[in-house]
């Protein structure tokens, strides 16, 4: 049978998906704000470490990367404190000379052989950054690896990129990490994450930490919607399921059936729980939810989901808030009523 569409028909049908698609999209111009981010490649400059020039090496970079060269020494490589040169040097040299540090900056250098699109991904981010919050101070972007200790750290002055944590899905290195690293986080460390993920932590860890007072469901939520707003913001061209960290597949799902994922929360009365054992499932990277779905098709982090949603919901209605009045914002239920949200 064939549908009979005429084209005022077939001009509607596009608008409206047009008008949904941009539904609570605000573009601003950032085309002024002077941001120009360069990532510093320290992962290059371990290329120059040799058993004979570790201790030069170690004064100069204690000089030129500070705090960053001070934490990657001690926390991220665990070779110990940089002014302790005289235990740091056999340390270093048995490093540099493994076979798996040889190999590890082989893909690093293939995969990475320079990083011009996450710097203009960050550029653009923090360009909006700057028209949001103008009073922010942008950290030093430098880029490491380290074995696999982590991904994006925040420090005094910089946030880390961990190249050895985006080198691809498909990276020879991680199946042999499965016990630490299961797939469906491992899946991600692809190099278009590195902005997403950057952009993140900035936010959480900087820009707007979480409140230790916040201990229901529902404050979970709301902070880790207002997390995904800000990211819609500062990043309106990125996908969101990059921002969120869901397939295509589990962010289909979760659209779908958004109506009973919310009535599941009413039911089982689980906005106002406050035992983090009990709320956990739907806050922590997972699978998939256990309790929801069929054939463990159901995507993870329901409650970071819904709480994007109820927040996107809150700033349509009340599109005179700014970014910064929405941070300020302090209790969930505010952001809950406002919002009239009900599922969608």
């Amino acid at each position: 049978m064939m549908l009979k569409i005429n084209l005022p028909q077939i001009y509607g049908f596009f608008l409206i998906i047009m008008l949904f698609s941009c539904r609570g999209e605000t573009r601003v111009d950032v085309s002024h704000i002077d941001v120009d981010i360069q990532i510093e490649r320290f992962d290059r400059a371990l290329d120059s470490l040799r058993p004979e020039n570790v201790l030069e090496k170690n004064r100069e970079w204690l000089h030129r990367y500070g705090y960053f060269y001070a934490d990657y020494m001690q926390y991220m490589l665990e070779a110990g404190n940089p002014l302790d040169s005289a235990r740091l040097r056999p340390i270093l040299t048995q490093v540099i000379e493994t076979e798996d540090f040889r190999a590890l900056k082989a893909s690093v250098y293939e995969t990475f052989p320079d990083l011009a699109a996450q710097e203009a991904g960050l550029t653009d981010a923090f360009k909006h950054f700057k028209y949001y919050f103008p009073e922010i101070t942008i950290p030093r972007f430098i880029a490491f690896f380290s074995g696999f200790a982590v991904q994006t750290p925040v420090g005094e002055d910089y946030l880390g990129i961990g190249l050895d944590m985006f080198l691809g899905a498909d990276s020879k290195f991680y199946p042999a990490l499965r016990e630490s690293i299961p797939f469906y986080l491992s899946r991600r460390f692809t190099p278009d994450n590195i902005v997403p993920r950057a952009v993140e932590t900035y936010v959480r860890e900087v820009l707007h930490p979480q409140n230790n007072l916040d201990v229901t469901l529902l404050q979970h939520m709301v902070y880790q919607g207002k997390v995904l707003y800000v990211m819609d913001r500062v990043m309106p061209d990125v996908a969101d399921t990059l921002k969120i960290g869901y397939t295509a597949q589990q962010w289909e799902w979760a659209q779908r059936y958004e109506r009973d994922i919310w009535a599941w929360f009413l039911q089982e009365n689980l906005l106002y729980e406050a035992d983090y054992n009990r709320v956990q499932k739907y806050l922590s990277e997972a699978p998939f939810t256990p309790e929801l779905g069929e054939r463990n098709e159901s995507a993870p982090k329901l409650g970071v989901f819904i709480g994007w949603k109820m927040v996107r919901a809150y700033m349509e209605r009340h599109p005179e808030t700014t970014l910064p009045e929405l941070l300020a914002i302090s209790e969930a239920q505010a952001i809950l009523d406002g919002s009239r949200y009900r599922g969608k």
